[in-house]
Protein backbone atom coordinates (compact mmCIF):
# COMPACT_ATOMS: atom_id res chain seq x y z
CA UNK A 1 0.00 0.00 0.00
CA UNK A 2 2.72 2.39 0.98
CA UNK A 3 4.34 1.57 -2.87
CA UNK A 4 1.08 3.39 -4.22
CA UNK A 5 1.19 6.73 -2.60
CA UNK A 6 5.14 6.61 -3.97
CA UNK A 7 4.00 5.48 -7.38
CA UNK A 8 1.49 7.24 -8.06
CA UNK A 9 3.01 11.22 -7.68
CA UNK A 10 5.72 9.38 -9.67
CA UNK A 11 3.93 8.80 -12.76
CA UNK A 12 1.52 11.95 -12.25
CA UNK A 13 5.26 13.71 -12.39
CA UNK A 14 5.74 11.71 -15.78
CA UNK A 15 2.92 12.07 -17.43
CA UNK A 16 2.33 15.98 -16.38
CA UNK A 17 5.94 16.65 -17.78
CA UNK A 18 5.61 15.24 -21.22
CA UNK A 19 5.68 17.64 -24.35
CA UNK A 20 5.10 16.80 -28.08
CA UNK A 21 6.69 19.61 -30.58
CA UNK A 22 5.28 19.24 -33.92
CA UNK A 23 7.24 19.56 -37.02
CA UNK A 24 5.88 22.85 -37.47
CA UNK A 25 6.84 24.37 -34.46
CA UNK A 26 9.91 24.89 -32.29
CA UNK A 27 10.17 24.92 -28.49
CA UNK A 28 12.06 27.26 -26.32
CA UNK A 29 12.74 25.71 -22.64
CA UNK A 30 13.22 27.58 -19.41
CA UNK A 31 14.12 26.55 -16.34
CA UNK A 32 13.53 28.27 -13.43
CA UNK A 33 12.83 31.71 -15.53
CA UNK A 34 15.86 31.32 -17.25
CA UNK A 35 16.73 29.93 -20.78
CA UNK A 36 17.66 25.79 -21.00
CA UNK A 37 17.87 25.04 -24.66
CA UNK A 38 15.32 24.71 -27.81
CA UNK A 39 13.06 21.75 -28.39
CA UNK A 40 13.47 20.08 -31.68
CA UNK A 41 10.11 18.91 -33.30
CA UNK A 42 9.53 15.13 -31.21
CA UNK A 43 9.23 14.25 -27.86
CA UNK A 44 10.45 15.69 -24.79
CA UNK A 45 9.79 15.76 -20.78
CA UNK A 46 10.42 18.67 -18.89
CA UNK A 47 10.47 19.16 -15.23
CA UNK A 48 7.14 20.30 -13.71
CA UNK A 49 6.72 22.86 -11.47
CA UNK A 50 10.84 23.77 -12.67
CA UNK A 51 10.71 23.72 -16.28
CA UNK A 52 8.05 25.80 -18.66
CA UNK A 53 8.32 25.16 -22.72
CA UNK A 54 7.08 27.78 -24.96
CA UNK A 55 5.73 26.86 -28.43
CA UNK A 56 6.15 28.79 -31.60
CA UNK A 57 4.78 28.61 -35.21
CA UNK A 58 7.89 28.82 -37.53
CA UNK A 59 5.05 28.01 -40.70
CA UNK A 60 4.55 31.03 -43.07
CA UNK A 61 1.51 33.62 -41.71
CA UNK A 62 -0.10 36.65 -42.74
CA UNK A 63 -2.00 39.31 -40.54
CA UNK A 64 -4.33 41.70 -41.99
CA UNK A 65 -3.38 45.16 -41.37
CA UNK A 66 -6.71 46.29 -41.17
CA UNK A 67 -8.50 48.91 -42.96
CA UNK A 68 -7.67 52.51 -42.43
CA UNK A 69 -8.39 56.22 -43.15
CA UNK A 70 -5.28 58.16 -44.75
CA UNK A 71 -5.45 61.55 -45.80
CA UNK A 72 -3.40 61.82 -48.89
CA UNK A 73 -1.14 64.50 -50.43
CA UNK A 74 -4.49 66.15 -52.18
CA UNK A 75 -6.63 66.39 -48.91
CA UNK A 76 -8.77 63.09 -49.42
CA UNK A 77 -9.48 60.50 -47.52
CA UNK A 78 -8.85 56.95 -48.31
CA UNK A 79 -9.63 53.42 -46.89
CA UNK A 80 -6.35 51.50 -46.92
CA UNK A 81 -5.63 48.08 -46.55
CA UNK A 82 -2.68 45.51 -46.92
CA UNK A 83 -2.05 41.90 -45.79
CA UNK A 84 1.90 40.89 -44.16
CA UNK A 85 2.88 37.55 -44.92
CA UNK A 86 5.78 36.61 -42.64
CA UNK A 87 7.62 33.67 -40.69
CA UNK A 88 9.70 32.91 -37.51
CA UNK A 89 12.92 31.65 -38.90
CA UNK A 90 13.49 28.05 -37.02
CA UNK A 91 17.20 28.53 -35.80
CA UNK A 92 17.80 28.84 -32.17
CA UNK A 93 18.42 32.78 -32.22
CA UNK A 94 15.50 33.44 -34.42
CA UNK A 95 12.92 31.89 -32.17
CA UNK A 96 14.97 33.23 -29.19
CA UNK A 97 14.25 36.86 -30.70
CA UNK A 98 10.75 35.90 -31.72
CA UNK A 99 10.21 35.38 -27.80
CA UNK A 100 12.36 37.49 -25.89
CA UNK A 101 12.85 40.44 -28.03
CA UNK A 102 9.42 41.69 -28.85
CA UNK A 103 6.33 41.08 -26.87
CA UNK A 104 3.22 39.69 -29.36
CA UNK A 105 5.52 39.96 -32.98
CA UNK A 106 1.88 39.61 -34.65
CA UNK A 107 0.50 42.65 -33.18
CA UNK A 108 3.70 44.40 -33.66
CA UNK A 109 3.94 43.46 -37.11
CA UNK A 110 0.20 44.73 -37.72
CA UNK A 111 0.69 48.48 -36.29
CA UNK A 112 3.79 48.92 -37.82
CA UNK A 113 2.61 48.36 -41.48
CA UNK A 114 0.01 51.00 -40.63
CA UNK A 115 2.15 53.24 -39.42
CA UNK A 116 4.41 52.86 -42.49
CA UNK A 117 1.38 52.85 -44.96
CA UNK A 118 0.18 56.23 -44.07
CA UNK A 119 3.62 57.48 -43.90
CA UNK A 120 3.84 56.41 -48.02
CA UNK A 121 0.85 57.42 -48.89
CA UNK A 122 0.74 60.64 -47.39
CA UNK A 123 3.64 61.64 -49.46
CA UNK A 124 1.82 60.99 -52.60
CA UNK A 125 -1.89 61.83 -54.53
CA UNK A 126 -4.88 59.33 -54.54
CA UNK A 127 -4.26 59.14 -58.32
CA UNK A 128 -0.92 58.12 -57.75
CA UNK A 129 -1.42 55.89 -55.03
CA UNK A 130 -3.42 53.95 -57.28
CA UNK A 131 -1.32 53.63 -59.71
CA UNK A 132 2.14 52.87 -58.02
CA UNK A 133 0.71 50.15 -55.82
CA UNK A 134 3.75 47.63 -56.74
CA UNK A 135 6.10 51.19 -55.20
CA UNK A 136 4.13 51.30 -51.96
CA UNK A 137 4.63 47.55 -51.56
CA UNK A 138 8.22 47.52 -51.89
CA UNK A 139 8.24 50.63 -49.50
CA UNK A 140 5.98 48.84 -47.11
CA UNK A 141 8.55 45.16 -47.46
CA UNK A 142 11.81 47.29 -46.96
CA UNK A 143 10.23 49.16 -43.98
CA UNK A 144 9.07 45.97 -42.21
CA UNK A 145 11.85 43.78 -43.06
CA UNK A 146 14.62 46.31 -41.79
CA UNK A 147 12.45 47.14 -38.51
CA UNK A 148 11.91 43.31 -37.68
CA UNK A 149 15.17 41.98 -38.22
CA UNK A 150 15.78 41.64 -34.39
CA UNK A 151 12.71 39.74 -33.57
CA UNK A 152 13.84 36.60 -35.41
CA UNK A 153 11.04 37.10 -38.55
CA UNK A 154 11.26 37.10 -41.87
CA UNK A 155 9.18 39.29 -43.83
CA UNK A 156 8.14 37.34 -47.15
CA UNK A 157 6.28 39.46 -48.83
CA UNK A 158 3.47 42.32 -48.64
CA UNK A 159 -0.03 42.71 -50.41
CA UNK A 160 -1.72 45.86 -51.02
CA UNK A 161 -5.04 45.04 -50.53
CA UNK A 162 -7.50 48.09 -50.99
CA UNK A 163 -6.78 52.01 -51.33
CA UNK A 164 -10.58 53.22 -51.63
CA UNK A 165 -11.25 56.61 -52.07
CA UNK A 166 -14.47 58.46 -50.84
CA UNK A 167 -17.75 57.21 -52.56
CA UNK A 168 -18.36 60.70 -54.01
CA UNK A 169 -14.70 60.99 -55.89
CA UNK A 170 -15.33 57.34 -56.56
CA UNK A 171 -18.22 58.43 -58.44
CA UNK A 172 -16.65 61.12 -59.51
CA UNK A 173 -13.82 59.38 -61.26
CA UNK A 174 -16.22 56.73 -62.56
CA UNK A 175 -17.29 59.36 -64.74
CA UNK A 176 -14.20 60.97 -65.70
CA UNK A 177 -13.24 57.50 -66.98
CA UNK A 178 -16.62 56.97 -68.96
CA UNK A 179 -16.12 60.43 -70.29
CA UNK A 180 -12.59 59.20 -71.26
CA UNK A 181 -13.95 55.84 -73.29
CA UNK A 182 -16.18 57.37 -75.23
CA UNK A 183 -14.16 60.32 -76.66
CA UNK A 184 -12.05 57.41 -77.50
CA UNK A 185 -15.20 55.76 -79.58
CA UNK A 186 -15.65 58.82 -80.99
CA UNK A 187 -12.71 59.25 -82.07
CA UNK A 188 -12.43 55.74 -83.23
CA UNK A 189 -15.29 55.75 -85.10
CA UNK A 190 -14.44 59.12 -86.80
CA UNK A 191 -11.39 57.60 -87.62
CA UNK A 192 -13.63 54.43 -89.30
CA UNK A 193 -15.49 57.05 -91.46
CA UNK A 194 -12.54 58.72 -92.73
CA UNK A 195 -11.52 55.09 -93.69
CA UNK A 196 -14.42 54.57 -95.60
CA UNK A 197 -14.51 58.06 -96.98
CA UNK A 198 -11.15 57.57 -98.26
CA UNK A 199 -11.78 54.07 -99.69
CA UNK A 200 -14.43 55.93 -101.66
CA UNK A 201 -12.48 58.25 -102.74
CA UNK A 202 -10.00 56.29 -104.27
CA UNK A 203 -12.16 53.66 -106.31
CA UNK A 204 -13.86 57.18 -107.65
CA UNK A 205 -10.46 58.46 -109.01
CA UNK A 206 -9.88 55.04 -109.92
CA UNK A 207 -12.85 55.01 -112.45
CA UNK A 208 -11.88 58.28 -113.55
CA UNK A 209 -8.89 57.23 -114.68
CA UNK A 210 -10.40 54.06 -116.35
CA UNK A 211 -12.92 56.29 -117.90
CA UNK A 212 -10.18 58.51 -118.63
CA UNK A 213 -7.84 55.92 -120.49
CA UNK A 214 -10.85 54.71 -122.30
CA UNK A 215 -11.40 57.49 -123.91
CA UNK A 216 -7.63 58.16 -125.20
CA UNK A 217 -7.49 54.86 -126.24
CA UNK A 218 -10.92 55.33 -127.99
CA UNK A 219 -8.88 58.57 -129.39
CA UNK A 220 -6.11 57.07 -130.53
CA UNK A 221 -8.12 54.45 -132.31
CA UNK A 222 -10.44 56.99 -134.17
CA UNK A 223 -6.44 58.77 -135.26
CA UNK A 224 -5.21 55.50 -136.61
CA UNK A 225 -8.32 55.05 -138.62
CA UNK A 226 -8.15 58.54 -140.08
CA UNK A 227 -4.56 58.06 -140.35
CA UNK A 228 -4.60 54.78 -142.77
CA UNK A 229 -7.86 56.43 -144.52
CA UNK A 230 -5.47 59.19 -145.57
CA UNK A 231 -2.42 57.12 -146.40
CA UNK A 232 -4.86 55.28 -148.86
CA UNK A 233 -6.38 58.30 -150.30
CA UNK A 234 -2.43 59.53 -151.01
CA UNK A 235 -1.97 56.50 -152.37
CA UNK A 236 -5.17 55.45 -154.40
CA UNK A 237 -6.61 59.14 -155.13
CA UNK A 238 -3.44 61.72 -155.38
CA UNK A 239 -5.27 64.29 -157.04
CA UNK A 240 -8.22 63.86 -157.30
CA UNK A 241 -9.62 65.23 -154.17
CA UNK A 242 -12.44 66.36 -155.71
CA UNK A 243 -13.92 63.11 -156.74
CA UNK A 244 -12.76 61.38 -153.44
CA UNK A 245 -15.25 64.10 -151.39
CA UNK A 246 -18.21 63.17 -153.85
CA UNK A 247 -17.26 59.51 -153.35
CA UNK A 248 -18.04 60.14 -149.74
CA UNK A 249 -21.12 61.82 -150.36
CA UNK A 250 -22.32 59.09 -152.52
CA UNK A 251 -21.58 56.87 -149.85
CA UNK A 252 -23.32 58.74 -147.09
CA UNK A 253 -26.43 59.29 -149.23
CA UNK A 254 -26.14 55.13 -149.90
CA UNK A 255 -26.41 55.00 -146.14
CA UNK A 256 -29.96 55.95 -145.84
CA UNK A 257 -30.97 54.11 -148.83
CA UNK A 258 -31.34 57.53 -151.20
CA UNK A 259 -31.39 57.41 -154.90
CA UNK A 260 -28.56 59.00 -157.06
CA UNK A 261 -28.80 59.96 -160.10
CA UNK A 262 -25.64 60.04 -161.94
CA UNK A 263 -25.30 61.14 -165.78
CA UNK A 264 -23.40 58.51 -168.15
CA UNK A 265 -19.93 59.23 -169.06
CA UNK A 266 -19.43 61.21 -166.13
CA UNK A 267 -16.04 61.17 -163.99
CA UNK A 268 -18.06 59.48 -161.04
CA UNK A 269 -19.01 56.70 -162.71
CA UNK A 270 -15.73 56.16 -163.92
CA UNK A 271 -14.24 55.86 -160.69
CA UNK A 272 -16.82 54.01 -159.75
CA UNK A 273 -16.03 51.68 -162.65
CA UNK A 274 -12.52 51.04 -161.91
CA UNK A 275 -12.63 50.44 -157.82
CA UNK A 276 -15.34 47.71 -158.89
CA UNK A 277 -13.35 46.34 -161.47
CA UNK A 278 -15.55 47.34 -164.56
CA UNK A 279 -14.04 48.77 -167.67
CA UNK A 280 -17.00 51.39 -169.26
CA UNK A 281 -17.58 49.98 -173.30
CA UNK A 282 -16.39 51.62 -175.99
CA UNK A 283 -19.00 53.57 -178.72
Amino acid sequence: MIYLYIIIPVLVILLAGIRIVRPTQRGLMERLGKYNSLASPGFHWIIPLVDRLFMVNVTEQMVDAEPQEIITNDNLNASVDAQVYFRVKSDEESVKGAIYNVNNYTWQIVNLARTTLRNIIGTLTLKSANSERGKINADLYKTLHNETKGWGIEIVRTELKQIDPPSDVQETMNKVVKAENEKIAAIDSATAAETVADGVKRAKIKEAEGFKQSKILHAEGEAEAIRLVNEAADKYFIGNAQLLRKLEAVETSLEKNAKIVIPTGSELVNVIGEMAGILPLGK
